[in-house]
This record gives C-alpha cells, sequence and structure tokens, in this order.
C-alpha cells in the first residue's frame, strides 16, 4: 500500500527548480493541449532522482499501486481518501485529459476548480499529485485569461491555506452526492484571496520603486540598501543594531553608524520603545 501523508507540510516545495519548469511550462504554454506525456514530464522534473524522500517512486509513468492520503504519526494514521485502484488509471486518466482539452460552456474559472477537484481525486502519482493539481490550475486560470502573465498565483494561494484546503478537499470526495458545490465556493474565495495577495504585493513594489526614484541622488551603502528592501518586503519582528550587524556581518558600530545615517536623512524613524530595547522602522515620510 502507498500512502500520500498530509501530516507534515514542508513550508516550501522540494525540488524547487522542478516546480519553477513546471509551472513556467503550464502557465507559459498554457494554450498546449494537457497530455499524458506532458504530465510525465512534470512529474519527472518534480522527482529527478526517483526519490520522494528516502522513498523510491515511480517516476515519469502512472502509479502501479493502491493510494491512500493519510496523516498521523505511524501506527495511528487516520485515512482521509482512498484513491482509484490503479488499474483504473489509464481509463480515468483519459476521460480527464478528454474532458480537459475539449471545448466547454463552463465557466472557465469553475473548469480550473473542477480539473483540480478531478485531477487530485484521481491521485494518479506515486506522489506530487497536489502539487501538479496546482500547475493545472494555474495553467486552466492563465487560459481563463488568455495570457500568461499574471500578478497573482492559485498556488501560492493554495499553500496558504493548505488547512482549509485539506478539510474541503477530504469532505468533497468523501460525500456520495457527487455535489461539488462547497468545493468550487471554497476554490473562488481561494482565487479571491490570491488576487487581494497580488494587490498587496503590487502596493509595496510601486512603494518601493517611488522611494527609490525619490532617493536615487542620495548616497547610500549597500548595507543599507539591503536593509531597507528587506523592511519594504515585511522584516519579521523588531529591527534593532544587534540585529543590523547581524544580519550585514558587521559591527555594531558599524551597524549604529548605518542606522544613524538614514535617521538623519528622515529614511528611518526610532520606534516607541527606547533605552536598550530601542528599536527602528521606515519613515513614513521617507
Amino acid at each position: 500500500m502507498e500512502y500520500t501523508n498530509i501530516g507534515a507540510l514542508e513550508p516550501a516545495d522540494r525540488n524547487v527548480e522542478g516546480v519553477v519548469e513546471m509551472m513556467l511550462d503550464a502557465t507559459q504554454k498554457f494554450k498546449s493541449p494537457l497530455t499524458e506525456e506532458r504530465l510525465f514530464a512534470w512529474h519527472a522534473a518534480l522527482f529527478p532522482t526517483g526519490y520522494s524522500g528516502m522513498n523510491k517512486i515511480t517516476v515519469g509513468a502512472w502509479r502501479n499501486g493502491p493510494m491512500e492520503v493519510v496523516s498521523g504519526p505511524m501506527g495511528r494514521e487516520r485515512v482521509h481518501y482512498e484513491a482509484p485502484a490503479a488499474k483504473r488509471l489509464a481509463k480515468e486518466m483519459n476521460a480527464f485529459l478528454k474532458w480537459y482539452n475539449a471545448e466547454s460552456d463552463i465557466d472557465p474559472v469553475l473548469r480550473a476548480a473542477i480539473a483540480h477537484f478531478w485531477f487530485v481525486t484521481i491521485h494518479p502519482f506515486d506522489d506530487g499529485n497536489g502539487r501538479i493539481a496546482r500547475a493545472i490550475a494555474d495553467m486552466s486560470l492563465a487560459r481563463s485569461e488568455g495570457s500568461s502573465q499574471r500578478f497573482y498565483s492559485m498556488s501560492a494561494q493554495i499553500r496558504k491555506e493548505r488547512k482549509t484546503y485539506y478539510d474541503i478537499l477530504e469532505s468533497s470526495q468523501k460525500q456520495d452526492t457527487g455535489d461539488i458545490t462547497p468545493w468550487l465556493k471554497w476554490f473562488l474565495e481561494c482565487l479571491g484571496g490570491a488576487f487581494e495577495g497580488a494587490d498587496a504585493m503590487l502596493a509595496t513594489v510601486l512603494k518601493k520603486a517611488r522611494f527609490w526614484e525619490k532617493h536615487s541622488a542620495i548616497a547610500i551603502n549597500e548595507r543599507q540598501r539591503i536593509m531597507i528592501n528587506r523592511l519594504f518586503d515585511g522584516f519579521f519582528g523588531n529591527l534593532n543594531t544587534s540585529k543590523w550587524a547581524k544580519m550585514q556581518k558587521c559591527s555594531p558600530d558599524t551597524a549604529l553608524r548605518d542606522i544613524s545615517e538614514l535617521l538623519k536623512l528622515g529614511i528611518l524613524k526610532k520606534d516607541e520603545s527606547g533605552g536598550r530595547s530601542t528599536s527602528y522602522s521606515l519613515s513614513e515620510d521617507g
């Protein structure tokens, strides 16, 4: 019995290069048909060594054994879903690909939601099904817009909401009526979150661009430039002299001098707390 464990998701995709190759192929070549060979190539890109962690898996081909999606420690696993038997995969995937590549009157965004759900329900690979399903969703959304240029990523948003994603996926797969309306509703809400995230990101990019345009004639050293950009991108915690020195691998005196110069320029400001806990942030007027 093969298992896909969803209990310990990594904060970033494994084999980043393979993920990037797959996503570029999906979104840049969104007009190309989705075929068995293309899916096999994506899968091979995700697992170039033939291993998923410490486990040897079938790469670039449908799985040849049963598959359960589980979570929890060994011996106390919780089965979330049991995928179709391996002997049914060729037929199931042929039906899916025929539907996916055919013309349809269904709203293209709803088609993206259905495609993701259908593929991950078939679960045709030993591993990587979720990542490939997310790529299919982003490819479908690119088709719906007729453009590969997008500022949002449904894949990234699903990763952010992965707890509710698995919950709604499990409940939708286990119901017997065939009604996936709750899944479609969640997918649309998740897409809305992706739009909002893109808006926030673009606002930050524009704010940063305006800042550097405003200060283009001011002498700012490389350490200062790096730390200013870190603050724009969302610095975790409070920035103080010791953190500056550690992150820039410089002495505390150098860090204090860097900060003092930016305070005089009005780029940084002291936060309300003082003394040994003095911290700094970007000035609203900077």
